[in-house]
């Protein structure tokens, strides 16, 4: 993207050049000023950022995990009205409806591929389940009771939370259990992990707290 182009269009011109068919997208925004990160990071809050240096990573879906891409305009003019300058750059796209069968992995693969790149010693863990069809939503839940999945009424996901060895959440091999009954059932999906800590020691209380969309979670 040019440098000094208004956020709001760079974002109208990406999604213009994304695939029709396109299910999700990582989008990177990297700040012309590193010192706006703080503030960059509190207007990008609903799209949950994670930031590396002076780039901010989300998720981008119409119908899936992360934000809209409606929101991501509205963001993006908060964005431009406090001065904030900076590149967007499309980290990833994928589209889901058009992967065959044979060739998509299965949930517990996924999810046998999210806990390999955990760190040794990660202790609690944010995750979600996104499904390509409404059909499949209230299957969806019944499968994944085991680990008290929240539906998020905007989109077709369904967060839960895991723990390692204690804590508040699922045991990692529940929730692989959970997501083989989902591929018993041939429901395809998209499993992730939002938020991880590491080698915590709960003192009167369950767990972390996470807060997503101003909601703890």
């Amino acid at each position: 993207m040019v440098q000094g182009m208004a956020l709001v269009d760079q974002w109208n011109i990406i999604e213009r050049g994304l695939d029709p068919r396109w299910s999700d997208a990582q989008v990177a925004l990297t700040l012309a000023n590193p010192a706006r990160i703080g503030r960059a990071a509190a207007l990008l809050a609903p799209a949950g950022p994670v930031k590396t240096g002076a780039t901010l990573r989300f998720y981008v879906a119409p119908n899936g995990p992360g934000v809209g891409p409606e929101a991501v305009r509205r963001i993006s003019g908060r964005l431009d009205a406090e001065g904030i300058e900076g590149t967007f750059e499309v980290v990833s796209a994928s589209v889901l409806a058009e992967v065959a069968a044979a060739e998509r992995r299965s949930l517990t693969e996924e999810w046998d591929a999210v806990l390999a790149d955990l760190p040794a010693d990660w202790s609690d863990a944010l995750c979600e389940l996104s499904v390509t069809s409404s059909d499949h939503l209230d299957l969806t839940a019944l499968l994944m009771g085991p680990a008290n999945p929240l539906r998020e009424s905007a989109n077709m996901t369904f967060r839960f939370r895991v723990a390692h060895s204690f804590g508040y959440g699922a045991s990692a091999g529940m929730v692989r259990r959970c997501l083989e009954r989902v591929d018993e059932a041939g429901i395809p999906g998209i499993v992730r992990v939002l938020r991880v800590m590491s080698d915590t020691h709960p003192v009167g209380t369950q767990g972390p707290v996470w807060y997503l969309d101003g909601k703890a979670v």
